[in-house]
């Protein structure tokens, strides 16, 4: 045999095969995804529930539109209801109200340290959550202002070149309103930090 013929023959047997097992083909592409099928897992009692933790994008845009309705509505409430609800003042003349003064009021201080701030103001329900400026007249970043109040539970926040500071470290206490910081002072009565 020549080497030219060798090829030729080669090539015959090889289309040869192939022909005759090409009937394996047919048919292949549906077998191997029945084969495919059969090995997926099955699902089991808690998909729903990795499908809630896990929603589609579709789903977690409805979950934000459900949190951001509440949001707003509990806001509008809260807006709502903010002036009405009733606020501790204590009668005038009760015992404990007058100080050395004879008012019935407290020199408070309020002090913020703020180096480098360009403006601090105080916010709460004793001004009616209006900006009250503090000063730094020596320029060494402690801001302060002293408010007379009458004894009671005063919620506050300060306000540094536009950024609501609610955690003061003089504070009584802080409680959490609007998703915000508050601090609470008592004046006059146990746990004053005046």
């Amino acid at each position: 045999m020549q080497v030219d013929n060798l090829d030729e023959v080669l090539k015959d047997v090889l289309h040869q095969q192939v022909r005759e097992e090409s009937f394996c083909l047919e048919g292949l592409e549906e077998r191997i995804a029945t084969e495919m099928a059969g090995r997926l897992p099955k699902a089991g009692p808690f998909d729903l529930f990795k499908r809630l933790l896990a929603p589609t994008h579709g789903a977690r845009l409805a979950q934000l539109a459900v949190i951001t309705a509440t949001a707003a509505i509990f806001l509008v409430v809260g807006i709502f209801l903010g002036d009405r609800l009733p606020q501790f003042h204590p009668l005038p003349g009760s015992p404990g109200t007058e100080t050395a003064a004879g008012r019935g009021e407290s020199e408070v201080l309020f002090v913020m340290p703020a180096p480098g701030a360009h403006s601090v103001t105080v916010v709460g329900n004793f001004n009616d959550w209006e900006a009250t400026p503090l000063s730094d007249e020596n320029g060494d970043g402690i801001w302060t202002a002293s408010i007379p109040l009458p004894p009671g539970r005063y919620e506050y926040a300060f306000v540094v070149d536009g950024r609501w500071w609610g955690q003061d470290p003089l504070a009584d206490e802080y409680v959490r309103s609007f998703g915000e910081y508050n601090s609470v002072r008592y004046v006059g009565q146990v746990g004053d930090g005046a």
